[in-house]
């Protein structure tokens, strides 16, 4: 059995959510002489390595009995760090405010990169202000989105 990355992350999110954690992002490369499943996980008082550990080990146990991932991979837990990626609306409805770099899929006012603050959030579309300009980008149609921290 081999799933997609949306599939594993299903598979995965009950029992990540029931230890208290969410899992923020989820990257999956396999290759021939080896893969990589890498979780980002957080919760609201922040993320240190015990969490990790204990993600590890309860995802482990769970990638061992279903099998999902074929082939030999290296299985990594960490947490989103302060350029975290935004990847679902409460991402963008908890970081309100914040200073965010959205690239789209293709064009948008002629540009495709954005750089501003995050001013609204709906299930369809962010608004983005740049330079004093508003942007509304619709969600389905953003390749990436970070948050920008502090001070860069």
């Amino acid at each position: 059995m081999s799933l997609t990355g949306q599939e594993l992350a299903k598979l995965l999110e009950p029992s990540i959510e029931r230890l208290g954690y969410e899992l923020a992002d989820l990257e999956v490369r396999l290759g021939a002489k080896g893969g990589l499943v890498r979780l980002f996980i957080d919760k609201p008082e922040g993320v240190g390595l015990e969490d990790c550990e204990k993600v590890s080990l309860a995802v482990s146990a769970l990638l061992d009995v279903e099998d999902p991932v074929p082939g030999n991979y290296d299985l990594e837990v960490s947490s989103p760090g302060l350029d975290r990626k935004l990847t679902k609306v409460d991402h963008f409805q908890r970081f309100m405010g914040q200073i965010v770099k959205v690239k789209m899929r293709f064009p948008v006012a002629g540009r495709r990169r954005f750089r501003g603050t995050l001013l609204s959030v709906d299930d369809e579309n962010i608004v983005v202000e740049v330079d004093g300009e508003s942007h509304s980008l619709a969600l389905a149609a953003i390749d990436t989105a970070r948050l920008v921290p502090d001070g860069l």
